[in-house]
């Protein structure tokens, strides 16, 4: 992932210095996707549910240009992704982490070759609170000790209180409400690694089946927090800078910070699909990818809230479906 960001920022300076539309635009040197023959028949996805929206938005899209094409999604936790790949269920398996060495063995097993990942776009995965909560930024030691019971990150003490965190005031005794993801969501996972140093979470975290029920339970609680992709954010919550380190300095998750890696909880969304080294993807899976790949495709990344692509990393992801 490090070298995949670090890539990602050189793509962003290249931009930049040739006077490219503002970060938060998509790069003018996408491809821009052209309509072909041939292209019918069923289209199953199952995996993400940070990707959920966002694979919904792409396959209207696609359908539109493709009236004969029927795609399914199914977005119930990243962990569901690797199964279907592997019996078959699906030819698009969203994820919203990397497979883990498990899976990826399981599926080797299966075809006899690794799983194919695509890139397909980026994400600041976001620490919420209330938007009436008057705290602006948290450090990751600060983090694991509100989320983890085994505070792997160093920090003295258990933080259960929102004075433990930091604030002063009519909230300084209001007992921290904490909300989650399950264990079958990628998001999940990643937030345990990077975040909590693979801790354990706490049993008094409010597990939620997907990351809109995180956001609207943080939303309907003033005392509430919880993680989910930046694509989820609305009116009533607020995102939380980050800090590496205790003392560091605290980054909010926008485009610039997450193309240079400051922003500690910066990401890449991928679909995972199978092919055979050698040999291209289907015509139908290809097509698809190659949409969600353009100009149009990572316009509707920025529609859905979420970070788009620079063209070179793009460029690369639309090789390796060749």
């Amino acid at each position: 992932m490090k070298r995949v960001l670090a890539t990602v920022a050189l793509a962003l300076a290249v931009a930049l210095c040739a006077g490219n539309a503002l970060a938060s635009d998509v790069d003018e040197d996408l491809s821009v996707y052209k309509k072909t023959d041939g292209v019918s028949g069923n289209l199953n996805s199952i995996g993400s549910d940070t990707l959920n929206n966002l694979m919904t938005l792409w396959a209207e899209t696609f359908q539109k240009k493709y009236p004969n094409v029927n795609i399914q999604i199914e977005g119930k936790g990243s962990s569901t992704a690797p199964p279907a790949l592997i019996g078959g269920t699906a030819q698009l398996g969203p994820m919203s982490r990397e497979m883990k060495s498990s899976e990826v063995d399981e599926f080797e097993s299966k075809y006899g070759f690794k799983p194919t990942k695509i890139g397909v776009a980026l994400d600041s995965l976001a620490v919420y609170v209330n938007k009436d909560n008057p705290i602006d930024a948290l450090s990751f030691p600060q983090l694991d000790a509100i989320f983890s019971k085994t505070r792997k990150s160093g920090y003295a003490e258990n933080i259960e209180t929102w004075g433990e965190a930091g604030l002063e005031g009519a909230m300084a005794n209001k007992p921290i409400s904490i909300y989650g993801r399950n264990s079958a969501s990628g998001t999940y996972a990643y937030f345990k690694e990077k975040a909590l140093s693979k801790g354990d979470y706490k049993d008094t975290v409010k597990e939620q089946p997907g990351s809109a029920s995180v956001v609207m339970g943080v939303a309907e609680d003033l005392n509430g927090i919880g993680y989910s992709g930046i694509g989820y954010r609305t009116s009533g919550v607020k995102v939380l800078s980050l800090a590496k380190e205790e003392g560091g300095t605290a980054y909010e998750p926008t485009y610039e910070n997450v193309l240079e890696g400051k922003y500690p909880l910066g990401r890449m969304l991928y679909i995972y699909v199978v092919k055979e080294p050698g040999k291209p993807l289907d015509k139908l899976t290809k097509e698809f990818l190659k949409l969600v790949l353009s100009k149009e495709g990572q316009e509707i990344v920025v529609k859905d809230g979420y970070l788009p692509l620079p063209a070179a990393i793009a460029e690369k992801q639309l090789a390796s479906l060749e």
